[in-house]
């Protein structure tokens, strides 16, 4: 039976060897190559690029050959390149596209393709509905994607170039003069000698960990979460660091590590760099967040009287307000940012700089910087829990929220938001988001609240209104 190649909200993602097979990844190139060709009839290139992942050479390789068949030129990267680093290329290369073979923040046993279109950005929904439909339609032709090449495959560095262009956005010298000490973890990723080689060309003192090739990082999801930064936070004490940074497989999502060996999540990172930018650069454009993303950005919004944009989930929403320029900063709770003159795609790389920066400006921990700021508009306590459902449950509860609850355990419902899945803002100030996944029996349930307290209340009460 053939594989149904769907692409999500990053692309099309798989287990190897189960659904990501050569012959899938043949199909799946196949209709990108043949979508490029449809844009584009004569003189197209297209970026081939890949994290560390287990292959990844050898599915460059397949692509590269595709393409070319098709006569749309290769540009190649030889090796790991971070997301972010891929998309800045695509704009300076004036490619039509980047092909990048990538699972992200997912377990070693996945791969997958994110494709890009000539803006840099992740292909947007009409963009990969399109591909797919052309991978239906090639399919039951000759399935090795071949035919004799039309143009010779070209190599592409893109570090050189995406490296200069932090060194614009990034004041290393901001850094240097506080002594700063940063300890780096790529998570054996695709950022291995990004940041670090930045840092330590600017004088600064740095100290990264895992910096070789693992297919299998360490026998675990190279996702920069609470649970899987232990490893840095030891190194932290031992070079006595002032901030820890980290990045996922992919280097578009980004982990920060305080001083004290707090993970800070990153609802407050944005919120913190999104009033840093105010501060230090002057931008009062606009600030970009997804509907699950903390209300802590609302407030400081409201403060600096600067215009709020709040997208559905999906980064691809926010990329479209940068490449606007209609915000300073745009992020998601799930740990993808970019700010204003950048990439429209996420770019953990530039978040754990610019964090670097922030902290080494304003001379304080980035503990004591969210008090203050706490202090300046409210605290907001968020968090994300997901809930696995029976087949039963989740219908039932799909249907469930199609409904205009105006009251919720004694709480009154003050706003009701359908951007994506269903949001309630209640008269304090606290609300609850529930999005059901579309790939799995899953809803993701998203709630903030003023305290600790009052938030394990609402989490209690959310958990409830799904199963009662």
């Amino acid at each position: 039976m053939t594989t149904q190649i769907k692409f999500g909200t990053s692309g099309w993602r798989a287990v190897m060897a189960e659904e990501f097979t050569f012959v899938n990844v043949r199909r799946a190139v196949e209709g990108i190559a043949r979508y490029v060709v449809s844009q584009k009839p004569k003189g197209a290139k297209v970026i081939v690029g890949r994290d560390p992942r287990f292959l990844g050479e050898t599915f460059c390789s397949i692509a590269a050959d595709i393409l070319a068949a098709h006569g749309v030129t290769p540009l190649v990267i030889a090796e790991a390149a971070p997301t972010p680093a891929i998309s800045y290329a695509v704009t300076q290369a004036k490619a039509d596209g980047a092909i990048n073979f990538t699972a992200s923040h997912n377990p070693p046993e996945y791969n997958g393709i994110k494709f890009s279109t000539p803006d840099g950005a992740p292909a947007l929904p009409e963009v990969t509905k399109n591909i797919e439909a052309k991978i239906a339609s090639t399919d039951g032709l000759s399935g090795d994607g071949g035919g004799p090449k039309k143009v010779e495959a070209q190599p592409l560095d893109p570090r050189r170039m995406y490296l200069s262009r932090l060194r614009e956005i990034v004041d290393l010298d901001v850094i240097k003069k506080a002594g700063l000490r940063v300890t780096f973890d790529p998570l054996w990723g695709a950022a291995r000698g990004y940041p670090d080689a930045l840092l330590k060309e600017g004088g600064i003192d740095v100290a990264t960990l895992h910096d070789y090739r693992d297919v299998l990082f360490g026998g675990h999801a190279p996702e920069p979460d609470d649970h899987l930064l232990e490893d840095l936070r030891t190194k932290m004490r031992e070079t006595k660091a002032h901030i820890g940074i980290a990045t996922d497989g992919d280097a578009d999502r980004f982990g920060i590590v305080d001083e004290d060996g707090t993970f800070f999540q990153p609802n407050y990172i944005i919120a913190l760099l999104f009033d840093y930018l105010v501060e230090s650069r002057g931008w009062k454009n606009g600030v970009g967040k997804s509907v699950a993303t903390t209300n802590l950005i609302n407030a400081l919004a409201k403060h600096h009287k600067v215009e709020l944009y709040e997208t559905p989930v999906g980064f691809k929403y926010i990329g479209e307000l940068i490449k606007e320029d209609k915000i300073a900063i745009g992020g998601e709770e799930s740990a993808g940012l970019s700010i204003r003159h950048h990439v429209p795609e996420k770019d953990g790389v530039l978040a754990g700089l610019m964090c670097c920066e922030m902290v080494a400006r304003r001379g304080k921990t980035l503990g004591k910087q969210l008090q203050e700021l706490f202090a300046k508009v409210g605290s907001f306590y968020p968090q994300r829990e997901n809930f696995r459902l029976t087949p039963e449950v989740k219908d039932k509860f799909t249907g469930k929220l199609q409904s205009e609850p105006r009251e919720f355990f004694g709480r009154k419902v003050g706003e009701v938001v359908r951007k994506d899945g269903l949001k309630l803002v209640f008269e304090d100030g606290s609300w609850i988001c529930y999005r059901v996944s579309g790939t799995e029996p899953v809803v993701r349930v998203y709630s903030e609240a003023a305290n600790a307290t009052e938030l394990s209340k609402l989490s209690a009460a959310a958990k409830q209104w799904i199963f009662e």
